[in-house]
């Protein structure tokens, strides 16, 4: 008659819509100063109640994994998962949408940048090297004179 072996986190596991631990591991507080930044950019205090950035990192978790796997649902089809992917996800949401388009033409933008920036970078160095080189030699001739 020993029910003790049935306690209540049984019940609160097999009632749980929870995903189980072995199904949804991940590091709990990665985003946490993250999120405690932009919670007080949005009006909370200037550090808000652990269990509320524990909330809000549950939350966002979930949603970013959900679209994900929709993503590579979606993305299966073709045999790979690309942006158009999650971009067609987010087609309804327009301030998201529209975010997210803003944000990669940045990205682009910054790669243009990087790879203009670093071509300039070489030639400065195959100028300088060659002045460098010319400044010697006219060093070498005055030490010799």
């Amino acid at each position: 008659m020993n029910t003790s072996s049935v306690g209540p986190s049984s019940k609160s596991k097999a009632g749980s819509s929870q995903p189980s631990e072995t199904s949804f591991k991940r590091k709990r507080g990665i985003f946490q100063k993250e999120l405690q930044h932009m919670m007080y950019g949005f009006g909370d205090g200037p550090n808000p109640l652990p269990e509320s950035v524990a909330l809000v990192e549950d939350i966002a978790m979930e949603y970013i994994t959900d679209l994900v796997h929709k993503a590579q649902d979606i993305g299966s089809k073709r045999g790979k998962l690309s942006v158009e992917d999650f971009l067609y996800l987010i087609r309804k949401d327009l301030p998201k949408l529209n975010r997210c388009t803003e944000l990669l033409s940045m990205n682009e933008e910054l790669k243009q940048a990087r790879k203009v920036f670093e071509s300039d970078e070489e030639k400065l160095r195959k100028v300088f090297e060659s002045d460098e080189e010319k400044l010697r030699k006219v060093f070498e001739a005055d030490e010799e004179n």
